[in-house]
């Protein structure tokens, strides 16, 4: 489907509005000047009171199509724009959510649209495009970008906590702080102004000192922000854990423990998992990928098991958190000198992996107990704590998901003020170049350059600010985030 975008008001859309597939209920949304023209012709109201329909309450009817058949027993609603969420007079059709059942109503909605019978207000009738609901609201003023994006991020949130942050940004608390940041960046260019128009005119421009404080504020408000944008990015982006280890180490039947099913082929033979297998699921409420990886051996002599296990490191490598799972029964039977060398193998094995990537678990526990002894050998050289686990009957699976959260959380994004609004990673990349702009004009204010100088520093400092509210954004950038929207939103 096309992104050219016909502008807001001149002609009217409709679209499903609910998610595909099957459900209780389906919602056909309709937006524009005939908005309430098309509800009236295929909406029948069941009570013979009706006369017309009360702004944002609603009525029970039927929705009939051009031969008067009886599609639906629905509930309708009228917004009267502006106050509705595009702006535009919008209806609603809220009926049962059988897929094909809704396109039929769908169709019947269009059809009404352009028939004769159709108001000759009527310039377009047609389906909406992807996200052009939330477009016409950002349009006609009903919300900045910011929140324009909230609300696909809200769609898409894959926990409760993205599902938070997205809330906050939809209630405009991003949007009104990064306004007010740029309202004193403002302040600093109308004194620059000032200052190149009245040259004659001392103390039109902040002294040296003053301007620069200023400055700073605004950039240390700029990095706070960036810093909630790195805390958040797990609760939006999801963290990738790759499981690690000898083979026949119990990997694989720890993912089958974690997934709460069997997805990876377990067998005392050791080398059965010949290639990584990556899956999602949620650790105490964080999205997670867990990669299960070929056991970490060099002396293969099966070319697809060495394939494997090059993949396998490609993972670990990328991971956010390397599971490093020990065999506890192996390492139990060694000597103390021949338990340290095996341990300093299973980190070597790791090379390139920082420590503080790295969790240990001390597998097989049910039948090799972790001991004290054993437990100081290992975290004196693995990263602690190594906890004791039985993947096979799931003792410690607990406290292993606890560290596992605790370690991919880090700093918890809720105990921080400005975490509540965590930009986004188009939001980011602008707070970063309004940033390197401002830590440029601190290089030029110390340096004493001419105001006018200065000012260009500030003019784009500026419209970094301005595109992440939508200010000033180009078609081409509403297009490129519209495209990601769902239809019917």
């Amino acid at each position: 489907m096309s992104n050219t975008f016909i502008p807001a008001g001149t002609d009217t859309i409709a679209a499903v509005a609910t998610a595909p597939g099957a459900g209780g209920v389906g919602v056909i949304r309709i937006s524009g000047p005939l908005a309430k023209h098309l509800l009236e012709r295929v909406f029948r109201p069941s009570s013979p009171r009706f006369t017309d329909f009360v702004p944002r309450m609603m009525h029970h009817g039927r929705i009939v199509d051009a031969e008067g058949r009886t599609l639906d027993d629905v509930l309708a609603v009228f917004f009267p724009g502006p106050r509705s969420f595009t702006g535009e007079d919008v209806a609603e059709i809220h009926g049962h959510g059988g897929p094909a059942l809704l396109h039929a109503v769908l169709e019947t909605v269009l059809d009404a649209g352009s028939s004769p019978a159709a108001s000759p207000e009527c310039t377009c009738v047609r389906m909406a495009e992807r996200g052009e609901f939330t477009r016409r609201a950002f349009l006609n003023g009903r919300m900045d970008l910011s929140q324009a994006e909230a609300v696909a991020e809200l769609v898409a949130s894959p926990g409760a906590e993205s599902a938070r942050l997205a809330s906050a940004k939809l209630d405009g608390m991003l949007g009104k702080r990064v306004g007010e940041l740029r309202e004193r960046l403002e302040y600093l260019r109308q004194r620059v102004c000032l200052a190149v128009d009245f040259p004659e005119e001392e103390g039109e421009c902040l002294p040296p000192a003053e301007f620069s404080a200023v400055t700073r504020e605004v950039m240390d408000a700029l990095r706070s922000l960036l810093a909630a944008y790195d805390r958040a990015r797990i609760w939006r982006e999801g963290a990738l854990i790759a499981l690690a280890g000898q083979v026949n180490a119990g990997k694989s039947s720890l993912m089958n423990a974690l997934l709460g099913r069997p997805r990876a082929i377990v067998t005392e033979r050791p080398g059965t998992t010949r290639d990584y297998l990556e899956e999602e699921c949620r650790i105490l409420g964080l999205p997670v990928r867990l990669v299960d990886t070929a056991g970490l051996r060099e002396d293969s002599d099966d070319p697809i098991e060495r394939e494997g296990i090059r993949r396998g490191r490609e993972k670990i490598k990328e991971a956010g958190l390397v599971l490093l799972v020990l065999d506890g029964e192996r390492l139990a039977a060694l000597s103390a000198r021949e338990l340290d060398a095996a341990l300093r193998a299973e980190l070597e094995a790791l090379a390139g992996v920082s420590v503080s990537r790295i969790a240990a678990v001390w597998n097989k526990a049910d039948t090799a107990p972790l001991t004290p002894v054993l437990r100081g050998a290992a975290e004196n050289i693995l990263p602690p704590p190594c906890l004791p686990l039985s993947a096979r009957t799931g003792q410690g699976l607990e406290e292993v998901c606890s560290l596992l959260a605790a370690r991919l959380r880090g700093e918890n994004v809720s105990s921080h003020g400005e975490g509540e609004i965590a930009p986004n990673r188009r939001q980011a990349r602008m707070l970063e170049m309004a940033l390197r702009e401002l830590t440029e004009l601190q290089e030029e204010i110390a340096a004493l350059l001419p105001p006018d100088l200065c000012g260009l520093r500030l003019d784009a400092a500026c419209a970094h600010l301005g595109n992440i509210i939508g200010l000033n954004s180009t078609e081409e950038t509403l297009n490129a985030i519209f495209a990601d929207f769902c239809i019917g939103k």
